[in-house]
């Protein structure tokens, strides 16, 4: 039986391609690997073709591309014979909408507000202008609505099996609503000439049986339907008939009739543009085909979890991994109903592990939440990274980088306007949607009805701009004492940027964000204005700092791009080694069991793409001469037309990086340079500067891929390219032995550490989807049975070929077997290291009672590989581990980094003295 708390999880990503049954083949190799739970993919039913599984469309079924409920029984038995555990990635927050595959949301298009699955989403009904009912906008339509009409793109359609009408947009299914029914079947049988038919009299007659707007209304239906698709030979009147609403090229009745029908309907049709400026429903993030769902809405809860409990009492399911718990109106109140939820399922109280994707800020810790164990561990791959990068490199490479962008080195400006940039297009509608009700909150109470909408919209804004991380966590008892705090002090640094008169402003838009306008004695405000206000911007500025800073500034800032990863900054500086130690100390009683990851399917690359680039600030002068040189080869195949420049000057010092990055030390195939180019659009698209999502640049992307083309070709580039093989192979090197040291820390710091699919190999892969190409486990079964009894100074002289980081992996994980107790209960303790070497290790010792687990890690090891020309030699390394209080005593580095820059060694410790208390 697994234990409760993982030991290790494994990261596999499911698709139809590797279903449960492809899962379940693996099992056995995982087990042998060391693994105790697979971490899988949301496996509920996704839309159809789904690479990932996050565009769930019904919560209530297992995915049948993955092989349904079969298929997961046969995997459940599979991990039950091997005694592996199972937690899903389960999605809370957000659907799949739009084409015809999300029942929810189809009913929803049908009956609006009156369907009892609109309470599901979080959609602003009123809000779209110059419409006399409220609606949903869809904005799906490629070119503009009026083009798809005349184009005949829009095609009203009938199901003689449901006895329905729907619209169609291509994919997309648009259910045409039952009280409009009557009046579309007697145009239908006029336009057919069938009203002296049978199936055209019965049709009237069933026609005029409802009279009304409202009928047949949602009980009337299904009856109504049901009579329409028994009427013998009303499918072929309807398919004539049909043509009445048949817009096309020179049809302009038709395509008025089929237009004035849609403009009925409980949605909206709009161009796709739209969806920044217009769009009514919460999104995740800016896709328009995922919707949000309103989990507070207690039947809601009950319905996407139905799954997640059965699982769970039939103990095929032991943990959860919560998606993006920043997009839920109240967490808080979420995990308590998780809790009973899972409490109930499993009939007892056992520990069931439960851990959430959340990206902390600097300094800032998770809340505590019911039930959950920590984050998914982005903060402890950023505190890895940062603590190995070496220090004195970072000074040179920014400096490298302001002279390559010609812009100052400091990132917050930089931040602060992508965050205007995403404020002006991508969550336009949602920042909209918010100062509409602010205005409206201003306006209900004579105290405040002077603050214009236009000032309280740039009051707003300010106060985003300057919002530090990602949300606060009201609760519907108000902010918590941190909560208020840091809405206060944001308020302040949004105040001293104002130029305009204040009177009240500000302290109006604080005690809106705090609910303190609901307080007694307070003027009386709309209670529920105020409410959806505070909690709606907790929802907003997730996404708002997401879009800005992972997705924009991230690509527009490359001092190191080792540094910009998921809930990290691009400008950090190094992590000096006592911070660390206290960060663990810290963990270890607050969130010992969080996930520790280094590479998920949210990583900005590959985790052995990014210990190579740390080794570019051991190297930075020669890393600046590289380029240097490189540019001057290039320069030829830079793209020039008219001003522009493809790529941009600082777009292509990105570029050598990721190549350095994703240098692939054997053969390079076609499949390199297609990588290549898709990242490189992908990367300008984010970055939003010379293109981008909403207005792509044709030109400049075009030259892009010529760009990668020419310098990869060759015929035509051959010194640039044995020039970056030949430097990337040294970093590969001293990057071997980065990936060592990082994988050493997260299997042995306080914390769970999990393996994202196939990382027992180096990993060099590149942002999705390049991070989620097919894992070949044949070979991987076939090299483990090599590495049972490693032999590291063959595996040493052989490092570029992965077995070493895998043979390295298989220890780490047999020791966390070994010593389970240690790493996930134990104590951590900093040890202090002397000698001439000493600032290159790093050493702590994990203690529960009286074993022990003694941990030494290299770092900036660039100087001991002849920079990168040499495997990792440790002979020379003078440096001496001091424990005190151990079996082991004083440890000479070099005697344990004979063939490795990582050792751990068993020990013993001291009995701790336990003072008496009794009195004299």
């Amino acid at each position: 039986m697994p234990p409760a708390i993982p030991t290790a999880t494994y990261r596999l990503q499911l698709t139809k391609d590797f279903d449960f049954d492809a899962a379940a083949l693996i099992a056995p190799y995982l087990k042998a690997l060391g693994i105790s739970h697979v971490y899988a993919s949301p496996f509920t039913k996704a839309r159809a073709g789904s690479t990932h599984g996050y565009d769930i469309v019904d919560h209530t079924k297992l995915n049948p591309e993955l092989g349904g409920d079969a298929g997961f029984e046969r995997m459940s038995a599979a991990l039950k014979k091997n005694d592996l555990g199972l937690i899903l990635d389960f999605v809370p927050n957000h659907v799949g909408v739009h084409y015809a595959d999300n029942p929810w949301w189809l009913d929803v298009l049908e009956w609006g507000q009156a369907s009892p699955h609109a309470v599901s989403f979080d959609i602003d009904w009123e809000t779209l202008p110059y419409r006399a009912r409220g609606g949903l906008l869809l904005p799906i339509i490629g070119s503009s609505y009026g083009q798809a009409l005349e184009n005949g793109e829009i095609e009203l359609k009938y199901d003689p099996k449901e006895g329905s009408f729907s619209a169609w947009y291509y994919e997309h299914r648009l259910p045409i609503a039952p009280e409009r029914y009557s009046e579309m079947l007697r145009s239908i049988v006029k336009e057919a000439d069938a009203g002296d038919t049978a199936a055209g009299r019965a049709i009237l007659t069933l026609a005029g049986k409802h009279k009304g707007l409202r009928h047949p209304n949602r009980s009337e239906a299904p009856a109504f339907k049901q009579q329409l698709a028994g009427i013998a030979g009303a499918a072929d009147v309807i398919t004539r008939g049909l043509d009445a609403y048949r817009a096309g090229p020179e049809r302009p009745t038709q395509i008025q009739t089929l237009h004035m029908l849609l403009e009925r309907q409980h949605y909206k049709l709009g161009q796709w543009r739209l969806a920044s400026s217009e769009i009514n429903y919460r999104r995740f993030f800016d896709v328009n085909t995922l919707a949000g769902l309103r989990v507070e809405d207690s039947g809601t809860f009950e319905a996407i979890h139905t799954q997640v409990k059965r699982l769970i009492a039939e103990d095929k399911l032991q943990g959860l991994r919560l998606d993006h718990i920043d997009g839920l109106r109240d967490p808080s109140q979420y995990f308590q109903r998780l809790r009973r939820l899972i409490r109930e399922a499993q009939g007892n109280a056992k520990p069931f592990y439960v851990v959430v994707e959340k990206i902390l800020g600097e300094d800032e810790k998770l809340v505590p939440f019911a039930g959950v164990h920590g984050t998914t561990g982005y903060e402890w791959l950023n505190a890895i990274t940062q603590m190995l990068v070496e220090e004195k490199g970072l000074e040179p490479l920014g400096e490298t980088w302001r002279q390559v962008s010609n812009t100052s080195p400091k990132f917050a400006p930089l931040l602060k306007d992508a965050k205007r940039r995403v404020l002006d297009t991508l969550l336009l509608s949602e920042f909209t949607v918010l100062t509409r009700l602010l205005a409206r909150i201003a306006n209900g109470h004579y105290s405040t009805r002077d603050f214009s909408a236009d000032t309280l919209r740039q009051a707003f804004e300010l106060y985003v701009l300057h919002f530090p991380v990602y949300r606060t966590y009201l609760t519907a008892a108000g902010p918590s004492a941190l909560d208020r705090q840091l809405i206060s002090e944001t308020i302040e640094k949004a105040r001293a940027e104002w130029f305009g008169t204040d009177e009240g402003l500000f302290d109006f838009l604080r005690d809106a964000l705090t609910l303190d306008l609901l307080k007694p004695g307070r003027p009386a405000h709309s209670k529920p204005r105020v409410r959806r206000f505070a909690f709606k911007v907790q929802q907003f500025t997730g996404p708002t700092m997401a879009k800005s800073l992972e997705d924009t500034a991230f690509y527009r800032y490359h001092k190191l791009l080792a540094l910009n990863e998921v809930g990290g900054e691009p400008a950090a500086e190094a992590m000096p080694v006592k911070r660390f130690h206290d960060l663990m100390i810290q963990r270890a009683s607050e969130y010992r069991h969080g996930m520790t990851s280094t590479a998920t399917h949210d990583t900005k690359r590959g985790e052995d793409a990014r210990t190579r680039l740390l080794a570019l600030a051991e190297l930075p002068g020669e890393w600046a001469t590289a380029v240097s040189r490189w540019k001057m080869l290039n320069a030829p195949h830079v793209i020039t037309e008219g001003d522009m420049r493809s790529p941009s000057a600082s777009f292509e010092y990105m570029l050598y990086q990721a190549l350095v990055g994703a240098w692939e030390l054997d053969t390079r195939d076609e499949t390199f340079l297609e990588r290549m180019q898709a990242y490189a659009l992908k990367a300008a698209r984010e970055g939003k500067e010379e293109t981008s999502w909403l207005n792509p640049h044709e030109a400049y992307e075009n030259g892009l891929k010529e760009f990668l083309a020419r310098i990869l070709d060759p015929a035509k580039s051959n010194d640039f390219i044995e020039q970056i093989d030949a430097f990337a192979r040294r970093m590969a090197l001293i990057g071997a032995a980065n990936s060592l040291s990082q994988i050493t820390l997260k299997a042995t710091i306080p914390g769970m550490p999990d393996f994202y699919q196939g990382t027992e190999f180096f990993d060099t892969s590149l942002v999705d989807p390049d991070n989620r190409r097919p894992v070949d486990f044949a070979e991987r079964v076939a090299v483990l049975e090599k590495i049972k009894t490693p032999d590291w100074k063959v595996l040493s002289e052989t490092w570029d070929n992965s077995h070493i980081k895998f043979a390295w992996t298989h220890e780490l994980l047999k020791l966390r077997g070994e010593l389970a107790d240690i790493f996930t209960y134990g104590e951590y303790e900093p040890l202090e290291i002397t000698g001439p070497h000493a600032a290159h290790v790093v050493a702590f010792a994990r203690r529960y009672q009286r074993d022990a687990a003694i941990v030494i890690v290299g770092r900036s090891l660039a100087g001991f590989t002849d920079n990168g020309r040499k495997w990792f030699d440790g002979s020379t390394l003078d440096a001496t581990v001091l424990a005190p209080g151990y079996d082991v005593k004083d440890i000479s580095v070099a005697a344990h980094f004979t063939h490795l820059p990582v050792t751990i060694i068993k020990a013993q410790a001291a009995p701790k003295k336990i003072r008496s208390t009794r009195l004299q």
